[in-house]
């Protein structure tokens, strides 16, 4: 079975300003030859703009949530049919911050999940324990758990990535160990298999602790490693391309 892909995604989580695309711009003019498809994923009032500046170059667009139903009374939520047609190509799911700030569970994130793929995007699915899960020895556990909770039948044989963010690294300054990562890594690709059977072993596991271009060499040439999710080091031009450049 073909490995899958690097995927390099930026999350710019709630930063940035049309000013930014400069940015996304000189990220996507800074490029050269990868290995690795790169996508940035901006606040949803920038998907339009950014899909559109971006429309001629390597570098794709996604959005950070949406919501599971299709549309309705949901007032400051947005659809995936609605970021489909603002340009977005994927989105984040279940990604730790909406999981901890919203209460959002395996089983909403799977119902998400399932209404990315009826709009044509690519998910890339979140999963991660907290710092008290790692040392109650339940790290794996949890991680396999969520897997299993959040990613639906219909998954079988679509373009997906599963991005692991160990919670208790995220702005910490705490970075796991490269046996820590590698650990949960195989463990959910493992469970991945698990489900999937073959196309299980086609899915990207991005890493999303806190990479920045200092350490990105040694994660992403990890076992099964297969890209990363990237917060605030994505903003900049300089520092992204630094890790893309790593894959």
């Amino acid at each position: 079975m073909t490995a899958p892909t690097p995927l390099i995604a930026g999350n710019w989580k709630m930063n940035g300003d049309s000013a930014s695309l400069g940015e996304a711009l000189a990220t996507a003019a800074g490029l050269g030859s990868t290995k690795a498809r790169v996508a940035i994923c901006p606040s949803a009032t920038l998907v339009s703009r950014m899909s559109d500046a971006l429309k001629a170059t390597n570098v794709q667009v996604g959005g950070q949530d949406c919501r599971a139903e299709l549309s309705g009374a949901y007032t400051g939520d947005v659809a995936a049919e609605q970021l489909a047609d603002a340009g977005a190509e994927l989105v984040i799911l279940g990604h730790s911050e909406r999981r901890a700030g919203y209460g959002e569970t395996n089983a909403l994130v799977a119902a998400k999940t399932q209404a990315a793929l009826r709009a044509g995007l690519e998910p890339i699915v979140c999963v991660g324990e907290t710092l008290d899960e790692r040392k109650a020895g339940k790290a794996l556990e949890i991680v396999t758990g969520q897997v299993r909770g959040s990613l639906p039948a219909e998954l079988a044989g679509q373009a997906f990535s599963v991005a692991y963010e160990p919670v208790w690294a995220i702005g910490t300054g705490l970075t796991p160990s490269t046996e820590e990562i590698v650990e949960v890594h195989r463990a959910i690709r493992a469970t991945l298999n698990e489900i999937f059977g073959a196309h299980g072993a086609t899915v990207a596991i991005l890493y999303g602790g806190s990479v920045k271009p200092a350490n990105a060499a040694e994660i992403l040439h990890a076992d099964e490693v297969g890209g990363a999710l990237v917060g605030g080091a994505s903003l900049k031009a300089a520092d992204f391309l630094g890790i893309i450049a790593a894959v």
